[in-house]
Parts: C-alpha cells; structure tokens; sequence
C-alpha cells in the first residue's frame, strides 16, 4: 500500500472515531430530558458537568490527534494514537450508558418519585456520619436493576484515565427489594467508609483482636471488613431491618451458605446472618432476629457443613461478641477517636425507641413533611419491619413505605430543568 494510502486510511479512521465521540456530547441521547429534569437539581448538574468533561477531554484529543496528522506526524504514531482514542471512547461510552440507563429509569412518574426519594434518604444516610467528621457528602443516584444483591458504584472513584472521579454514589437497589430497601444503607456504608478510611481501620483491628485465637480467624474477618463495615452501618441506622432483608438474598441450599468462595469479600452467608443478628442481641437483647437465627440453625444444621467447615465456622461463632465490640464499640481514628456508635447510636433504632418515635408521632409519622426531615431513617427503619412483622398485611405495609418514601421524593422535587452544556 502506497504512504498517501495509509495517511488517507488513517484519516478516515480518525474521522469515524471523532464523529462518534462527537455525538456523545448530546447527553440528551444517553438518557431522555425528562429523565434529567427527574433529578434533584444539585446532583443532575453534577453528574451532567462531569460526564460532559469526560466527553470534552475526548474531543479534544480527538481534535489534537488531526493537527498532527495534518502537520505530517509519523503515520504510524498517529495510528497508535487512533487505537488510543478508539478505546478510550468505548470506556467513556460504558461509563455513560451507565449513567444514561440510571438516569432513564426514572422516565415512569411513579418510579422517578420513589427513586427521588431513595436518592433522599441515601444522601441522609452518608451525611449522618461524613458531615459530623467535616467530610463533604456525595450526592446519590439511586436506580432499579434486576438481581438479588444492590452495588454501588462509588463517588470519587478514579475513572480509565485517572483524571474524573465519579460524580455520585451511583446505588443499585434490586427490584425484589424495592420495598425492603434497607440494603441501600449497607451500599452508602461503603462509600462512608471509604471517605473515612474506616475499612483498613477495621481490617486491622480485627485481625488484631482474632490473631490470639487463630490466625486463620484473624486473616479472614481482615479478608471481610469491608463488607462488615457496610453491613455494621446499615445496622447502626435501621435496626434489625437489615439482617430480615439480608436473609432472604443469601439463603440457598445448605453447602452454598457454608461455602466460602474465592476472592468474595462477603463473610459467607450463614455466618453473615449470624453476624447481624450478633449485632443486635448485643445492643437490643433479645428479639426476632433470635428466631430468624435459629431458624437458620435448623434449616442449616452445623453437622452439615462437614469436619472442617463446621469447626471453623464455631470457632467464627464464639468470636461475634468480639467482633462486635470492636465493629460498633471500638474508638477508631476513621471517626475522630470515638467508635461509631458515638456518631450512630444503634439504641434510637432499637425495636422500643422506633415504636416510641411511631407511638409519639401518631398518624403524623406518615404525612408530616417535618417529620420526614428530622427522621428520615429511622421512620424507614420503623416502616421496613412492618412487612416482617406482619406478612399477611405485607401488601398493606409495602403501600405505606413506598407512599412514604414518594413523599420523601416529593420533598426534594427539582423546581426547574437546568441543561448543562
């Protein structure tokens, strides 16, 4: 092939990568305006102006790469440089189908109300612990997936080149838990700790408290403190909500909840409803999470874990009231010295204080929009054991929370579109 060939090949390549990187620009192609105008201003601005940067980067590079071809660069590195873009904009594209396909699920009123509101509560969720500690607050970006466990993709995650942190804390909830929702604050208890720096805090100090047990103990709850830490959090907000809603993801048959798999972060299932229901013997006493427990002792009997499994399984057991008081009662410097109990005290979620909050409110717990605001989590603690409590009225309990979370929405309805360029 001939030199003027090749520029005139490579140029066209060019041009077809610019013209796709071009059309990402219009951010009104990745999710529908209305859909935009569905987000709380503060957040649509935020997630906007950043993936419109991202996109900015692009045509400039884009741009720079024909001046060199223009000038008479070297062919070959021009090309290179062809194949750079070309995967960068398949990286840019991923990260805004992301967002385009949060965003668009909230084209149904119904749904760009409740989500609105779960955006709310998750933003309250962070800001319970980040503001006390001076730490900004991301904003939130919740939206429905299908699946049995939520994810969140974390705000001020590195982007492929390093340069754009992530603009929210993008939050998946699972459709099945749309009105058990509590694993939203298990998700923002991975953000809070990352802000904080708590999860290597905790990671060592585990391993430290279990090291004179076992050092086999010691290296797997280190291996699981990230997951702890989320799991801790959403307990330190809602109660024993969380270990009801947990229990239905993870259950299975019998040698898959004993199963530690590799490289999973999550404790495996049947000790990670111990756990939780740890959590709250040792700051509620006892209650209904004892009988999901042995509920789960029966349905998965120790026996059947096998010689080895279900000795260390034992050996995890008799370490939770450890466990514990170092997850929810040790003073650590990811929280100004003091453990996280002094900045989310798990007694106002105890069973009796949300039955006192519901008890003193009365039929206002539901409609006052002060209420909403000065209580937003622990009325969805109150209001996600409902269905638990209750399953005959489990359709009449999921009527009241989603009604209620709406409102939440309702509350923090954006006013005006703002199209960011």
């Amino acid at each position: 092939m001939t030199e003027p060939a090749q520029d005139r090949q490579t140029e066209s390549e060019l041009a077809h990568w610019r013209l796709a990187v071009d059309a990402l620009a219009d951010l009104d192609v990745i999710a529908a305006p209305e859909a935009w105008q569905a987000l709380e201003d503060y957040l649509q601005r935020r997630v906007r102006d950043r993936l419109s940067e991202v996109v900015s980067v692009l045509i400039a590079e884009g741009k720079a790469l024909q001046r060199k071809l223009g000038a008479g660069g070297d062919p070959a590195e021009v090309r290179q440089a062809v194949l750079r873009l070309r995967t960068r904009y398949l990286q840019v594209e991923t990260i805004l189908d992301f967002y385009g396909d949060a965003v668009n699920s909230r084209t149904n009123p119904a749904l760009r109300g409740l989500l609105r509101g779960y955006d709310t509560l998750a933003g309250d969720s962070m800001a319970a612990v980040l503001n006390r500690l001076g730490i900004e607050s991301p904003p939130a970006l919740v939206y429905l997936d299908r699946g049995l466990g939520a994810a969140i993709l974390r705000a001020g995650i590195r982007l492929w080149d390093h340069s754009h942190p992530s603009p929210a804390a993008a939050i998946k909830l699972t459709r099945h838990n749309l009105a058990y929702p509590t694993a939203l604050l298990h998700e923002t208890g991975h953000q809070m700790a990352a802000l904080t720096g708590w999860n290597t805090e905790l990671a060592e100090a585990l391993a430290a408290e279990l090291e004179p047990r076992s050092a086999e103990l010691a290296g797997l709850w280190r291996g699981w403190a990230g997951e702890i830490a989320a799991d801790v959090h959403a307990f330190a907000q809602a109660g024993w909500a969380p270990v009801a809603a947990l229990a239905n993801v993870v259950d299975g048959p019998t040698p898959s909840v004993f199963r530690i798999r590799f490289a999973d972060p999550h404790p495996y299932p049947f000790l990670r409803v111990m756990f939780n229901a740890a959590l709250c013997r040792s700051w509620f006493g006892a209650g209904p999470w004892d009988d999901l427990a042995e509920v789960w002792r029966r349905r998965h009997p120790l026996a059947a874990a096998g010689g080895e499994m279900a000795a260390l399984t034992r050996a995890c057991l008799d370490a939770l009231p450890d466990v514990v008081d170092v997850c929810t009662r040790r003073p650590m410097a990811a929280f100004g010295g003091a453990p996280l109990s002094a900045l989310l005290d798990p007694r106002r979620v105890s069973p009796a204080a949300l039955r006192s909050l519901a008890r003193q409110a009365g039929p206002s717990l539901l409609t006052s929009a002060y209420l909403r605001r000065r209580e937003p989590l622990r009325i969805l603690a109150y209001l996600s054991t409902g269905a638990v409590l209750e399953p005959a009225a489990a359709a009449d309990h999921q009527a009241r929370l989603l009604a209620w979370v709406t409102d939440v929405g309702a509350d923090a309805a954006p006013r005006t579109y703002h199209h960011a360029a």
